[in-house]
């Protein structure tokens, strides 16, 4: 069973237009969410779509933040200037974002339990799905030509939402990585060791039971496999085989202390080595190299998308 599987209906978004200049359009976007889950707050999505300014049939990328909203403003910025350019761009805010995270999330942050993160997961891939439904019946979108952009968490989904979904053509993932399991173990952040990290030999067997997983669904297939734990499907790692020979980007810090190199390393290999850019930074003040940053996004999409 796929369980970022959803039922595909008539996309009902609503746009208010808050802004537009000669180069583009900015709209607050919402749309009803086809995984509601406990939480009244989930159950309708919001987000931030730049549409281009007298462009017929523009590519779209779908950008996904990291936890919290801070990350929301540099994939305004860089909205705002892909669609200067005539590429589409939709800012989609996930169920951590403070608009929609109920109180009882809120209050617990960062120390969700598993059933919490695998709702937030699958909300989050299913309604980056339902997004990829509304690209398809909107007439100045080429729905042959979507891409997304994920920071952090949001990297994390959008690795999952590619393996899953092969609408989505080419990906930026940005401070991001896979295997879980050794994100927890090895990462430097003491929120992260507070709160996730095992004893040296539950972390061992740990690994040994994912690596037999991987085994397993390299042979026979993701949904011939029954996973034991929810935590593997929603580690990117679990996806990875899926985005080989799919058109990816890498963008990581040397020095990130939530994200380990090792970590992004294997998501890396199992991808198929795709290019993989290393800044010196850390995982927030990567944004310090916002120029480069941009270049590479702006080279990495107009290839992508054939322009």
């Amino acid at each position: 069973m796929n369980p970022y599987d959803y039922t595909s209906t008539t996309p009902q978004f609503n746009l208010q237009l808050k802004r537009k200049n000669t180069d583009w359009q900015h709209y607050a976007v919402d749309f009803p969410t086809a995984f509601p889950t406990r939480y009244e707050e989930h159950h309708t999505a919001m987000g931030e779509y730049f549409q281009p300014q007298g462009t017929d049939k523009a590519p779209l990328v779908i950008m996904l933040h990291g936890v919290g909203d801070h990350s929301v403003v540099p994939c305004r910025f860089l909205a705002r200037d892909l669609a200067s350019q005539g590429i589409a761009c939709l800012i989609l805010y996930l169920a951590v974002h403070s608009s929609r995270m109920p109180k009882v999330l809120r209050k617990a942050m960062p120390r969700l339990g598993t059933d919490e993160w695998f709702e937030i997961y699958r909300t989050s891939v299913i309604e980056v799905r339902q997004v990829a439904d509304w690209a398809g019946s909107r007439p100045e979108i080429d729905e042959e030509r979507l891409a997304i952009f994920g920071i952090s968490l949001g990297g994390f989904v959008s690795a999952i939402t590619m393996g899953v979904d092969e609408r989505i053509g080419a990906g930026i993932l940005f401070v991001s990585g896979g295997n879980s399991g050794k994100i927890a173990q090895k990462a430097r952040s003491g929120i992260l060791q507070r709160n996730y990290r095992s004893s040296e030999a539950e972390y061992r067997e740990n690994q040994e039971n994912y690596a037999s997983y991987l085994a397993e669904v390299a042979e026979k297939g993701l949904e011939e496999v029954a996973a034991p734990t929810s935590n593997y499907l929603m580690d990117p790692l679990t996806y990875a085989h899926r985005l080989r020979n799919r058109q990816l980007l890498m963008m990581n810090a040397k020095w990130d202390v939530f994200i380990p190199r090792e970590a992004t390393e294997d998501f890396w290999q199992g991808c198929g080595q795709p290019e993989i850019v290393w800044f010196a930074a850390g995982h927030s003040s990567i944004w310090f190299w916002y120029p480069a940053i941009k270049r590479r996004m702006n080279n990495f999409l107009r290839s992508a998308f054939g322009m």
